[in-house]
C-alpha cells in the first residue's frame, strides 16, 4: 500500500525566472543614489565617530576629542548629534563630580518626562536625528556644552606642555553661577508645568494655552522666563517684545537646596498669575 502526501499532489514551483536583468551582486541595477554621511542612518554615523578612536595613549584620544569639539561637529547637523552623544558620555562623570552640596544636576533633556521629544529620541528611524532640535529645552544642557569645550581646550594645552597650568578659576563661572541657575530654571520649568502655572511647546512646535488649575489665567510660556540667581535671593525674570523685569523673588540661604527653592518661585508665580490675570504674554 502506498500512501499518498498531499503534497505530493500539488504541483511543483515554477522554474525562478529573473524578471529583469540579471545584475552582479551584491546590489541590483537601479538608479540608486550612493549613500553619504547625512543619510546614513544615526547607529552607523555613531560607530563612524567611534571608529576615530585610536586605541593608544590617552593624549592621543584627547586630541581627537578636540577635534570633535571643534571641527568634526561643525560639518553637518547629523554629524553634531553623533559628536555630541560622543562628548557629553565621555565628559558627563567630569562634570558632575565638580557639582557642589546642595546644588544638584541632570543636565540630558530627555531625562525629565515633560520633553515634547521624547517620541523623537526613541525612534529608531533614519530621519530621527534630523528631527532631534539641537537647541535642547534642558537648560542646564548649555552648560554641560559650555563645560566641554573649555575642558577639552584645557585638556589639550596642559598634553602639549608642562608649563600650561588649569585655571581653576575658568570653571568658577560655570558652577557658582550658570550651573546652579540653569538647573534652577529647568526645575521650574518641571514644577511650573505640573502646576499650570508654566506652558512649554509640545512635539507639534505650539505652545498650549493651559491655565492653573487654581485660576482661570493663561499660563506664562517657558521660553519668555528666566532666573536670577544669587547666594541670597533667586527671582523668575520675565521677558517681552517691550521690557524684562522680575516678577517674583524670594529669600534663600546657602544651605537651601535647589528644589526647595523650585517650590517657592512656583508658589509666588502661582499669586502673581491671579493677581495679573490678563498678562497678555503668549
Amino acid at each position: 500500500m502506498v500512501i499518498l502526501d498531499e503534497k505530493m499532489l500539488l504541483p511543483p514551483p515554477p522554474p525562478y525566472i529573473a524578471a529583469g536583468p540579471v545584475s552582479p551582486p551584491p546590489f541590483p541595477s537601479s538608479n540608486r543614489v550612493p549613500p553619504t554621511l547625512v543619510t546614513l542612518p544615526p547607529h552607523l554615523l555613531l560607530r563612524i565617530v567611534y571608529e576615530t578612536f585610536s586605541q593608544g595613549k590617552v593624549q592621543s584620544q584627547r586630541k581627537v576629542l578636540y577635534w570633535l569639539t571643534m571641527s568634526l561637529r561643525l560639518v553637518n547637523r547629523a554629524l553634531y548629534v553623533a559628536c555630541m552623544h560622543v562628548l557629553r558620555s565621555t565628559y558627563l562623570p567630569a562634570y558632575a563630580s565638580l557639582i557642589r552640596p546642595p546644588y544638584t544636576s541632570d543636565p540630558f533633556p530627555l531625562s525629565l518626562p515633560d520633553s515634547p521629544f521624547a517620541s523623537y529620541a526613541s525612534s529608531s528611524s533614519p530621519l530621527s536625528s534630523s528631527l532631534l532640535p539641537l537647541q535642547s529645552m534642558q537648560r542646564e544642557t548649555r552648560v554641560l556644552d559650555l563645560f566641554i569645550a573649555l575642558k577639552v581646550r584645557e585638556d589639550v594645552w596642559a598634553d602639549e606642555s608642562e608649563l600650561h597650568l588649569e585655571r581653576e578659576e575658568s570653571f568658577k563661572d560655570l558652577f557658582d553661577l550658570m550651573q546652579p541657575r540653569a538647573r534652577l530654571e529647568d526645575l521650574v520649568r518641571a514644577y511650573g508645568r505640573r502646576e499650570g502655572v508654566i506652558s512649554v511647546p509640545s512635539s507639534s512646535g505650539t505652545t498650549p494655552l493651559v491655565s492653573s488649575p487654581r485660576t482661570t489665567s493663561p499660563a506664562l510660556p517657558f521660553s519668555a522666563l528666566s532666573v536670577s540667581f544669587s547666594p541670597r535671593a533667586v527671582g523668575v525674570v520675565l521677558t517681552t517684545r517691550e521690557r524684562k523685569r522680575t516678577i517674583v523673588q524670594v529669600p534663600r540661604t546657602r544651605e537651601e537646596t535647589l528644589e526647595e527653592s523650585a517650590r517657592k518661585l512656583i508658589r509666588e508665580l502661582r499669586g502673581w498669575i491671579a493677581n495679573n490675570p490678563n498678562h497678555g504674554v503668549r
